[in-house]
Parts: C-alpha cells; structure tokens; sequence
C-alpha cells in the first residue's frame, strides 16, 4: 500500500481529484477524496470519491455502471491534489456528456462541447481495443472475433490482408463511402492483430509520440541502426 500521510488533506479531511483518461488525455471530472476514498482507490483499483452533498464514501460508476479503472494515481508538487488517470467505461458526466468539462467560458456557447466530443470520438478505439479483449475468450461460434482468435495468427493476417486489397481498390474508386467502410474493416481487423500479440494501443501511440518531430528518412535510419 502506498504511503498516503504526504497527501494534504484539507481542514475537512477532503483532497480535490482529477480524473484524466488515461489514453486520450481528455479531462473527465472533479470530485473530492478524503482518506477512505483514497486507500480504497488504491486497494481496489477503482475510483473511489467522497461526496460532499450525501456525506458519504462512493464508487464511481456503482449504479450507472460508468466505473473508472485507475492506471495510475499521481500528485501535485504541493501534495494538496491527485490526478487519476484512468480507463473510463461509459462516460464521465451525469448529463451523459463524455466528461464534465464540455461548456467553454471563453468561448460562444455554441462551440462548447466540440473539442469535449472530438475527444470522445477518439476514445472509441480504445473502447473497442477492450471489447475485443473481452471477446478473445468468448466462444468462436457466438463471437467473430473470437472465431478469429480461435483460427490463429494466419488467419487473423488473411483477414488484413484481404481488407488491405479491398481499401486499395475503393482508394482507386474514389468512392468515399466505400473508402471508409474498408478503412474501418482494416482497422477492426488490425486492432484483432494487436490484441493477438498482446500489444496495447498505447504501445502504438507511445511509438507515433516518439517519432513527433522526426523526419520519416531519420526515423527509418535509426531502426537500422538499432
């Protein structure tokens, strides 16, 4: 268990925490932990909060099913604050919104909200990345995707492969429609293969952060260096 006395409790036992998806970065709400809240986020691996309004200790996601997995819990330079960041299932927001955070103040009202759903859209793939982990030991004959797992890595490579051939030729159509159905296909299946390898996404991301900034000549150099 992590050593929590360095945490800053203010005068009512309470720390204000943040929560942070974990992949895309999107800030998802603001709530307060006391001590229980934050031994219990620790032990458990779940985000634990302590509201203020009810008086009382309580898991996030506990009756809407919108639970936060925490990947890792940080704190600020004063020890008065922790950020969680965490795997979000569902949204964040009572109002149904993704995070709480969607109305700009120094904006027009009318774009609040856009870069909130921008963000969201983005959190689709990881939400998919973990349905088709789930599905990984489902059964073949209800699953497709464990039919997949089931048949093995060739098959699996067939399945990019044919999709890869059916985006190049809706690419030479120039119909956009069939362009991103094929593109959607190539990445469902691509996204199978990552999992097959037991390879996250943000192990895909890590490596384009990495390469942010560098020339694609230089980059290729440097793997053949390695």
């Amino acid at each position: 268990m992590a050593d929590i006395s360095i945490i800053k409790f203010d005068e009512k036992g309470l720390v204000p925490a943040i929560a942070q998806d974990y992949v895309t970065g999107d800030i998802l709400m603001m709530a307060y932990m006391n001590r229980d809240a934050l031994e219990k986020t620790l032990s458990t691996g779940r985000a634990y909060y302590f509201s203020r309004s009810r008086n009382k200790l309580w898991l996030k996601g506990e009756t809407s099913g919108n639970i936060q997995e925490v990947k890792a819990i940080y704190y600020d330079c004063d020890k008065d604050a922790i950020l969680l960041k965490v795997k979000q299932t569902g949204v964040a927001c009572h109002t149904g919104e993704r995070s709480c955070f969607f109305r700009r103040l120094d904006k027009k009202s009318a774009e609040s909200g856009v870069k909130s759903q921008k963000l969201a859209n983005l959190n689709i793939l990881s939400e998919l990345f973990e349905t088709i982990k789930q599905r990984k030991n489902a059964s073949p004959e209800k699953s497709y995707i464990a039919s997949l797992y089931a048949k093995g890595l060739d098959k699996i490579l067939e399945k990019v492969k044919e999709e890869s051939f059916e985006l190049i030729h809706a690419a030479k159509s120039g119909k956009r429609d069939e362009i991103v159905h094929e593109m959607a296909d190539l990445w469902f299946h691509t996204i199978v293969l990552l999992g097959q390898k037991d390879i996250s996404l943000q192990d895909i991301l890590d490596e384009l952060k990495r390469r942010t900034g560098v020339s694609g000549i230089e980059e290729k150099v440097s793997r053949k260096k390695a």
